[in-house]
């Protein structure tokens, strides 16, 4: 059956009037609740002189392309209001601020006290007088005896260079002299560039026989921390026989969190407790901090060095590094206190006649549960530190309604914002009226029923 187009224009006429029926209902409850007015009609709205349209242009010109979030205006809260939601103040004021960081330390060797034997000559090893990984050393011990041909053959050229010298000294030519010198200084400087020591040149002048196994000792004093010699095989310039580490200082790595890197600087004092010495701390220094992160756990390495004379601190020990900071005395205020929004930082300060000033402030690092103060706070001023969000939701309610009428939505005004009061119990739908349309609420509903009741009679007929 087909909706006449009578029926179809009175049902456009209902559907106007419940949507009427609730945008008035709706401006009624937010009036009610809120303490908002509408002091212009809508007709008004729109002329080109209207309030409105003023404050619209006035937006323009001072221009909104900053942030979309409201800045916090100035909240009055009565001492009962206060009392209601908890609201605690501190005082600004100087602190002794004071931290530990602590962190798992790894013990590692001194890269600066290891040392690598290498050869600067081919030959075969005769004598291994230092046979296995960890055994101590100390400088100028024998490591071992090599045979050479060309490190033999130098000691032939230099004990010969040294005869024919002692038979032209008498020579009335003084040129082959320097020719016989320059011959012996020549063959004394390839054998140290062999690793030759002094005192073996001194022994091979003295004695005038060239040794056919040459004995090489260590450079320094330390622990075998690896050895690949072994006697009778070939060895080359290209392979290392002997790493020793000298492990009178240790070095510790640690990684602290990226926040604690404020408080580590080079040279600070640093503990170590190991497991295997429980009760005891060790005493040492940040010696470096690296300069890039881990960005996997966003942490930051740092190393830490530890002197070890009785060597009971072992490379792959694991304990905990214990970095004792002292800030000092600097102004600061509660963690609480802060409200964060990740671009600024806001706290609420006290001001006269029970109101309350949000104010941007710039922190330092956080200590404990405080925030060092860099700039927007002077001592003595007080601050909330309980019930802040509470304040913050009314002074962002308070911001938005001054927004509002910026912005001019209907003159709409906020002369009050209750916090927590939402109570409709006294609504009377009877009260509402229009502001110029002289049509109240009541005679709104009586023409519904009526329309309703000829839209269901007109129906039956036509049906019939």
């Amino acid at each position: 059956m087909k909706m006449t187009q009578r029926v179809r224009t009175q049902v456009r006429g209902m559907t106007i009037a419940i949507g009427l029926m609730a945008l008035i209902g709706g401006g009624w409850w937010w009036h009610e609740t809120w303490g908002w007015h509408l002091p212009m009609t809508i007709t008004q709205a729109f002329q080109p002189d209207a309030p409105m349209n003023k404050d619209m242009a006035v937006m323009k010109m001072e221009g909104m392309s900053g942030s979309s979030s409201m800045t916090p205006s100035n909240t009055k809260v009565s001492p009962l209001q206060q009392e209601l939601i908890g609201m605690q103040t501190a005082i600004v004021e100087k602190r002794q601020l004071s931290t530990t960081v602590r962190a798992v330390g790894q013990v590692t060797y001194n890269e600066q006290h290891i040392t690598h034997v290498n050869l600067r000559i081919s030959g075969w090893i005769e004598d291994l007088l230092v046979d296995f990984t960890g055994q101590h050393v100390k400088k100028g011990q024998a490591l071992f005896t090599l045979y050479s041909p060309e490190l033999l053959a130098t000691q032939e050229d230099y004990v010969l260079a040294l005869k024919a010298q002692e038979n032209i000294q008498h020579s009335p030519l003084p040129h082959l002299q320097q020719e016989a010198q320059q011959v012996i200084d020549a063959a004394a400087d390839r054998l140290r560039l062999w690793t030759f020591s002094d005192a073996q040149i001194a022994t091979l002048t003295e004695q005038g026989i060239p040794k056919k196994a040459v004995t090489f000792f260590s450079p320094v004093s330390g622990y075998v921390i690896n050895k690949t010699a072994f006697q009778g095989m070939f060895v080359k310039p290209d392979l290392t026989l002997y790493t020793i580490a000298d492990l009178s200082t240790i070095w510790v790595q640690a990684e602290v969190y990226e926040y604690e890197l404020p408080f580590i600087q080079v040279g600070q004092s640093a503990s170590l407790k190991l497991e295997a010495f429980p009760g005891e701390d060790f005493s040492g220094r940040v010696a470096y901090v690296y300069p890039y992160l881990n960005k996997k756990a966003r942490t930051v390495q740092i190393r830490l060095e530890f002197s070890n004379p009785q060597v009971r601190l072992k490379p792959e020990m694991y304990g905990t590094v214990i970095i004792h900071v002292d800030r000092g005395s600097r102004l600061a205020v509660p963690a609480q206190a802060v409200l964060d929004s990740g671009r600024r930082q806001i706290v609420y300060v006290r001001q006269e006649q029970g109101m309350f000033e949000p104010r941007e402030i710039t922190l330092g690092p956080k200590v404990g549960s405080y925030f060092e103060v860099i700039h927007g706070l002077r001592e003595g001023e007080h601050i909330v530190t309980s019930g802040t969000f509470l304040l913050d939701s009314e002074s962002q309610l308070m911001s938005s309604g001054n927004m509002m009428g910026a912005l001019g939505m209907g003159g709409v005004k906020m002369e009050q914002a209750q916090m927590g009061k939402m109570d409709m119990g006294d609504m009377d739908m009877n009260k509402m009226k229009m502001d110029k349309g002289g049509m109240d609420m009541k005679n709104k509903d009586k023409d519904g029923m009526n329309m309703m009741r000829n839209l269901k009679s007109e129906t039956s007929q036509d049906s019939q």
